[in-house]
């Protein structure tokens, strides 16, 4: 299957996994936020990655996830499924498993712990594109793997007909700047950025969309932001980027640790009736003060979003 037959642009949220205990999928909550995303509009869905808890979770609940989304999407629109894991086989079985329920597309960071050369990067990613029956989309994490996917080395991967394109969570705004201006030439290759405060001002410039986590709570917002910048509409652009900085600012700044981020994302669907608030360990939830912070800043963002 050759890579650049893909069109995927737009918004394709990191959906949270909702659970009930850190080995029990809310089957229920899966739903909810499935019909949720596709009502906000979403292009396509991205489960097991860092918004997903992906690391945390056994194969068990990795194959439920991938099956129960993939029933509730029903192929209205693609879904695409993280394979990232210290062990490439390992990588490879999630793939197939993606593949059995019509998938699209999977997603794969460097392999984390040991931090990896950049010629045993490409080997690690032409095996795993030669293996994986699905095309493979690059996510660059160095903040987590302690691997940057350097410049160089995208390039060469690019050439694999099984490599579709690339999500940057770096934050570097040179390097996806460098992305864009080296496969301008290359509408097929998708490339998409992790950080939401990022995303409009990278689509005005050339980049394919957004995988961005606020949009599991807001994903109309995003949706519309991500359409005024690929039209160039600057200053619809300008108007929905500050209401969606708000987002950020006032749902991920609660708590103290990194996984504050996730908390405040699966702390606000609960709140919303959507799914359950459960973290898998070693994550903890948000006590009572976090949970009315977040409720305030629940008020206080609806009522933003909604002003014209």
């Amino acid at each position: 299957m050759n890579s650049d037959s893909f069109n995927l642009k737009g918004i394709v949220p990191p959906m949270i996994t909702p659970l009930l205990d850190t080995d029990v999928l809310d089957e229920k909550g899966v739903e909810n936020l499935v019909e949720h995303l596709i009502a906000g509009g979403v292009s396509g869905i991205f489960i097991l990655g860092t918004t997903g808890e992906a690391q945390h979770l056994s194969i068990k609940l990795k194959t439920e996830l991938i099956e129960k989304t993939a029933a509730c999407i029903g192929r209205r629109i693609p879904l695409l499924v993280g394979i990232t894991d210290t062990s490439v086989y390992e990588s490879i079985k999630i793939a197939h498993i993606a593949k059995a329920n019509g998938a699209m597309a999977t997603v794969a960071a460097p392999p984390y712990y040991f931090a990896l050369g950049q010629p045993e990067l490409i080997e690690y990613y032409e095996l795993l594109a030669e293996k994986s029956p699905l095309p493979v989309y690059l996510y660059n994490m160095p903040s987590h793997t302690k691997t940057m996917i350097e410049l160089a080395t995208v390039q060469k991967l690019s050439r694999h007909e099984n490599i579709a394109g690339l999500k940057d969570s770096s934050a570097n705004g040179v390097y996806f700047c460098n992305l864009l201006s080296l496969f301008g030439d290359r509408p097929g290759f998708g490339l998409f950025v992790g950080p939401e405060e990022m995303m409009a001002s990278m689509v005005l410039l050339g980049g394919h969309g957004g995988v961005s986590g606020g949009a599991n709570v807001y994903p109309e917002i995003f949706v519309n932001l991500y359409h005024a910048a690929a039209t160039k509409d600057v200053n619809k652009t300008v108007e929905l980027q500050n209401k969606m900085i708000c987002i950020s600012r006032e749902l991920y700044g609660i708590g103290r640790f990194g996984s504050s981020y996730i908390k405040g994302i699966k702390t606000a669907l609960s709140l919303k009736g959507i799914c359950s608030d459960f973290l898998a360990q070693p994550f903890n939830l948000f006590k009572e003060t976090e949970k009315e912070k977040v409720k305030l800043a629940l008020e206080k963002l609806d009522k933003i979003l909604r002003q014209d």
